[in-house]
Formats: C-alpha cells, structure tokens, sequence
C-alpha cells in the first residue's frame, strides 16, 4: 500500500508568525542586560529553538558571554542564576509576543492547501506554556488553530530530542514517522524531527536564520537575499535537513515530492 504524508507538524515563531523570530531574540537581550551582561543579538539567536531555559545556558557558554558573566559576577553561570535569568525572561517575551504575532505571508494559504488534502496539523515549539498562552489565542482569532501544541517544559526534554515529536504524534494517533513533516526554522527543530525519525524541512528566510523582519527582507537587494538563503541552506543541509524552502508558503509543493519519494519506498534522510 502505497504511503503519503498524514502530518505536518510545525514550529511557531519564524515559521507561521513573528517574521525573523523577534519576540524572543529581543527578550533574551533585555534580560541578560538585567544582570549586568551585555549580549549580542547573535548570541541570542545561537541556541534558538532550544527550551527557553537550555537556551538561556548555552548563552551563558558562549565565550564572550561566559567571560562578561564572569567579569560581573565572579564566577560562570549557575543552574540557580539561570533560573533567575529565566524568571526575567519568559514575562519579557510573553510581553513582547503581541507585537510579533502576525502571521508570516502565504502560511495559512499553505496551511489550507494542506487540511483540503486531509493533512492534519500539529505544533511543537521551544516557547514556555505561559508563552503560548498568550500567543495561541491570539492566532487562533487569526484563522490558525493547530491539532495540539506541545511547549518546553510539557517533557522531560526540550529540542534536539524527539520527545516533543514523538508525543505530538502519539496524541494526534499519526504514524509511522516517515508519513510525518517536520517544520522549523531552526537547527534544534530540525534536530528534534531527525531525532524522531520524521521528513525535515528548513526554513531559510522567515525566521531565525535571516532573523529579518518581512519588510527588511523586502528592502534587501536580490544578491544579498540569495546569500542569506545561501548561508540558511547551508547550515539546514548540514544538520541534516531533508529540503530547505523559503517560508511556510513554499510548503504544498515539497509535500508533493516527499510523496513521490514515499512511493518510491525512499525515507527520510536518503539518498535520492
């Protein structure tokens, strides 16, 4: 019997709002500057798609932050001054989530194409449940309502591991994992769909790796946007992303050919 894609399941910020991941790029600096530390907006983007709290630790590893942190408090990071950190953190991005909640051009479009054909749609994503509970009501009014949302924090392990996939999946009652897409805009959502034995798909300009708001994206030449999309393809190629796309709104299409591979017996991660 031949198979097809049953599930696409999706990140949230940079992939169907918040053009350019902003709402949490922004409170991760605001809060690292709460502690007397001045972080870069690339440092902040480094680990993202991680839970909120693996996020904030890998930042306070990175060179230059451990070495300020250091310098201001005496000592690297703790588990203890990464909770408070997290503690300024989530009410500065549940705060900042309003203002970069619409919706990235073409995905509902996409989304629509996709439940005509009787894909289902489900959502994992590295945001806290106090996050999204500011952030699912407001999509929701917006035209988008996913099956289910599983946050960080929902399991004992946030991205790259599977188990937000892997729960996605069996409360949505969708398998084997190679009839499953995977979504995101970052390298640790990539990870958890690999992890979890599912198609990948990268995108390249919508989110964190172009990090552009939709209008800066539009002002920027034609060769400076290829080379944003060149250097996005390369990192999702390299943790082993199955396609890389633009946005969400490029989508329909590449569910078209994984099907084609599907009936072809070809599964994630293999050669063509």
């Amino acid at each position: 019997m031949t198979q097809s894609i049953k599930a696409v399941i999706l990140d949230w910020a940079g992939t169907v709002v918040d053009h350019g991941s902003r709402a949490p790029m922004g409170a991760f600096v605001r809060a690292f500057a709460e502690f007397g530390v001045v972080i870069t907006i690339a440092d902040a983007r480094g680990p993202m798609g991680m839970a909120k709290r693996d996020h904030i630790r890998e930042v306070g590893r990175t060179p230059s932050v451990d070495a300020a942190w250091r310098a201001r408090h005496g000592h690297a990071m703790t588990e203890a001054e990464i909770d408070a950190v997290m503690a300024v953190f989530e009410p500065m991005n549940v705060a900042s989530v309003e203002a970069h909640a619409g919706f990235i051009p073409g995905a509902l479009d996409a989304l629509g194409i996709l439940r005509a054909r009787g894909i289902r749609i489900g959502a994992t994503t590295g945001y806290t449940r106090p996050i999204m509970d500011v952030l699912a009501p407001i999509a929701a009014r917006g035209g988008y309502e996913p099956e289910l949302s599983v946050c960080a924090g929902d399991l004992p392990a946030g991205r790259p591991s599977p188990l937000m996939m892997w729960h996605a999946m069996a409360q949505m009652g969708v398998w084997p994992a190679r009839c499953v897409v995977k979504v995101d805009d970052t390298e640790p959502g990539i990870g958890e769909g690999r992890e979890a034995g599912t198609w990948t798909v990268g995108l390249a300009l919508s989110g964190n790796m172009c990090g552009l708001s939709e209008a800066e994206l539009a002002s920027l030449a034609p060769a400076a946007k290829a080379e944003i999309r060149e250097t996005a393809t390369r990192a999702f190629e390299a943790c082993g992303a199955d396609f890389v796309i633009d946005s969400l709104a490029d989508l329909p299409p590449v569910i078209d050919t994984i099907n084609q591979r599907l009936s072809r017996a070809i599964g994630p991660g293999q050669k063509v």
